[in-house]
């Protein structure tokens, strides 16, 4: 088995490389100033020829030598400045966590390494060590006992954990998993590891530096310094990457001494909590965000997910049981008000949100999710999908077969049905107007049971008002997708070009008031590695088909139906979101039915579900 200082001996190898990397750059850049000097000093000496032609080689060399300096000078200053980039993260305060400091630097003496200087938090399922040296992060820490004038040494790493992992995890298994990351910091306080971190996280700053330059002459010198960086990025990859690999090989040796039959234990629920954590962003959180809502207890979410999770799922049984233990959130002092932080940053950087809450971004509490988010969701898209349906063309529905004729003008024949239009008035044919009556308000009874008897009828049916527009009932869009069989990819292109525009308008409204000065005010910094990309970093959902939003369209004005007409009622699910609970039970067999009308324009599954289920499709809905 191979011991700790064999990986720091590897890794300090590889950092040697690409410190060689470095030396052989400066050294290039260096060669034409050496040419000149040596042309210049033979020539003072007498050593060297007085000819034109020395002369004309002293003139070249010294004008090279001027010009590689000054982008070697470039290059240097652009690297020096440039801020690496940080993980965005809740940076927590020793007055804040005392019991979480005092955990890690136990760990940190049981493992004879530096402790990590500070904690911070990153709503990720990921624990790592960050160096937080630079000038723009911080003045490095004056070694106690020092004069002033004497030498500083900068300071240890800052230990990033995931906050989902203080919720979930027991503080046994915290430590545990902490074991192997605390370890690190052993490595990371050699000078030659440092330093080849330094070079190569500057060189990744310049390259972020040089992408926000604009393609203007004032933009070529930050280009140039661009493509050096690359190409010295490049030529070190891959012994960086190496360095890396046995740094972590050294870490996770040296931590085999503490906690590894819990470490074991400890892995497995990191797997578990990503799953939540994943299940509890992309199904629960993502609809929040996008009403301008954010959950203020996402972490605390993550217990109650899990838990469901566990209570579904066979392989996952047994992990619930665990929650008797300490939770490792008990660590901190105000658990509360640091999840509140964890989620805020979470919206930031999945969704795009502003930095700081206001009117048009609030935060919501699991116990008002329900009324505030689903039904409000549920609503709004009721009321986009009948929008859309409002200024779709006119077309008629087929009409019913006429009656036959009656031998006695005593019976009455049924009266055809009128051609019916979905935009916001009602079509209007005079022929039928003349032959039945109007189906939007059957209580306004009909003209073809009033005797004819010459002009005063006529004049009735002159005076008669227009019918009004139908209203926003599920049958107007059950008809409309089963009868007429290019609605449903009409109407689901044009859903798709509505949310679409609105998103737009909400990233622009966004890019007004999320700046990097509020992210700064807040205690959150970024560095220079938001250069391409922006917010948000990792967005959770690839876009959306027209198909899929004309099925959760449908979906959520059947749930509207049902909520009106049948006495359901919107709910959470901590692992699919949304749901919809009839006499306190979520129904999960309304996807297939959905589909079926969206897909194959088939509406009697649909139509049988809902008389299951008690609701009236006839019945207008309350939309926002």
């Amino acid at each position: 088995m191979a011991s700790p200082e064999t990986g720091v001996l590897a890794a300090r190898a590889r950092a040697l490389a690409v410190l060689r990397i470095r030396s052989t750059a400066l050294a290039v850049a260096l060669l034409p100033a050496a040419v000149a000097v040596v042309l210049l000093a033979g020539r003072a000496t007498g050593h060297l020829g007085a000819g034109p032609g020395w002369d004309l080689a002293r003139w070249i060399a010294g004008g090279l030598a001027v010009l590689s300096l000054l982008l070697a000078a470039l290059v240097a200053v652009v690297v020096a400045r440039a801020r690496p980039a940080l993980s965005p993260s809740v940076p927590i305060s020793e007055k804040s966590a005392p019991d979480l400091y005092r955990l890690v630097r136990d760990l940190a003496d049981r493992l004879e390494v530096p402790a990590p200087s500070a904690i911070a938090l990153t709503p990720d399922c990921d624990s790592w060590l960050e160096d937080r040296t630079h000038r723009a992060h911080g003045p490095p820490r004056r070694a106690k006992g020092r004069a002033d004038g004497e030498r500083r040494v900068p300071e240890a790493p800052v230990l990033v954990i995931g906050s989902p992992f203080l919720w979930w995890m027991r503080v046994a298994e915290l430590r545990a998993l902490l074991a192997p990351v605390v370890a690190g910091t052993g490595p990371s306080a050699h000078p030659d590891i440092a330093a080849a971190r330094r070079f190569i996280r500057g060189l990744d700053a310049a390259v972020a530096v040089s992408a926000r330059a604009r393609r203007t002459v004032r933009g070529f010198p930050l280009r140039f310094v661009g493509r050096v960086a690359r190409l010295l990025l490049r030529a070190g990859r891959e012994h960086a990457t190496i360095m890396e690999r046995a740094v972590a090989a050294a870490a996770s040796e040296r931590a085999q001494t503490v906690d590894y039959g819990l470490r074991i234990v400890a892995q497995e629920q990191v797997g578990l909590a990503y799953a939540g954590w994943d299940r509890l962003l992309t199904r629960v959180a993502l609809p929040a965000w996008r009403m301008g809502r954010w959950p203020s207890r996402l972490d605390a979410g993550v217990v109650s997910a899990l838990t469901e999770l566990s209570r579904r799922d066979r392989l996952a049984d047994g992990f619930a049981s665990r929650l008797g233990e300490r939770p490792a959130c008990d660590l901190l002092e105000e658990p509360g008000a640091i999840d509140r932080a964890a989620s805020l940053l979470a919206a930031r950087l999945f969704h795009g949100g502003p930095a700081e809450p206001g009117p048009d971004w609030s935060p919501v509490g699991w116990n008002q999710y329900p009324e505030e988010v689903v039904d409000r969701k549920w609503r709004l898209e009721a009321a986009r999908l009948h929008r859309v349906l409002d200024n779709l063309p006119a077309t008629a529905l087929p009409v019913a077969p006429p009656a036959p004729a009656a031998p006695a003008p005593a019976q009455d024949p049924a009266p055809a049905a009128p051609p019916l239009s979905y935009a916001r008035t009602a079509a209007r044919t005079p022929g039928h107007h003349a032959a039945g009556p109007s189906t939007d308000d059957p209580a306004t009874g009909s003209l073809a049971d009033e005797p004819a008897t010459g002009p005063p009828a006529t004049g009735r049916h002159e005076e008669q008002p227009p019918a009004p527009a139908p209203g926003p009932t599920l049958a107007r869009v059950i008809d409309r997708l089963t009868h007429d069989a290019c609605a449903g990819d009409l109407v689901a292109a044009r859903l798709g070009a509505e949310v679409e525009r609105e998103e737009r308008e909400e990233a622009a409204r966004q890019a007004a008031r999320g700046t990097s000065q509020q992210d700064a005010a807040i205690g959150v910094a970024w560095g220079d590695g938001m250069a391409e990309g922006g917010l948000p970093l990792f967005p959770l959902q690839p876009p959306r088909t027209g198909r899929e939003l004309l099925a959760d369209h449908v979906t959520a004005m059947v749930c509207c139906a049902a909520v009106d007409t049948a006495g359901a009622t919107p709910g959470l699910d901590w692992l699919d979101g949304p749901a919809l609970l009839v006499d306190g039970a979520r129904r999960s067999d309304l996807g297939r039915p959905v589909l079926s009308l969206v897909d194959d324009g088939d509406a009697e599954p649909l139509r049988g579900w809902l008389t299951t289920i008690g609701v009236r499709p006839e019945k207008p809905v309350r939309l926002v």
